[in-house]
């Protein structure tokens, strides 16, 4: 099955890929890296979730905007490699941030659902270092934003 199966079986829908309209790229590759800026849990420009885990937002809903952060940063990596994601040789890091209010401690928790995703997509090439963060605001009032590094083939 190719990695491209296993998006597909996952549910994932690439988004189209839209330039940011802000004073950064959305990827950049430099020897054989590729790394995806930070993606939010955007759907049509908008966030599909504002607010603070666990307050406002649910841990569980939180995992499910990991997801959708990770399948608009998998938009921007098939623009990347040009749709061919065997391309890919490796993910080397992925950054989750989480909003959160004082005293919540398992931003990690959230960030896994996007880090098993990207194991079930990718499979071993999936397994990646990583950095899980609680913090106390992100853009748009979105809950996550997740960005990562990926090795390319040449």
């Amino acid at each position: 099955m190719s990695v491209m199966d296993r998006i597909r079986a996952a549910g994932i829908v690439l988004p189209a890929a839209e330039n940011p309209k802000a004073l950064y790229v959305p990827y950049t590759l430099h020897h054989g890296l590729l790394t995806v800026s930070g993606q939010l849990p955007l759907q049509n420009g908008k966030p599909i979730l504002v607010g603070t885990v666990p307050d406002a937002v649910t841990v569980e809903a939180a995992q499910d905007a990991a997801r959708l952060c990770l399948a608009n940063m998998l938009g921007w990596v098939g623009a990347a490699v040009e749709g061919d994601f065997e391309r890919i040789r490796g993910v080397v890091r992925v950054g989750g941030y989480v909003a959160v209010k004082p005293g919540f401690n398992d931003a990690p928790q959230v960030i896994n659902a996007a880090s098993e995703l990207l194991n079930r997509i990718f499979e071993e090439r999936g397994r990646h270092a990583r950095v899980a963060m609680g913090v106390a605001s992100l853009p748009f009032g979105a809950p996550v934003e997740i960005e990562a590094t990926f090795a390319l083939d040449a």
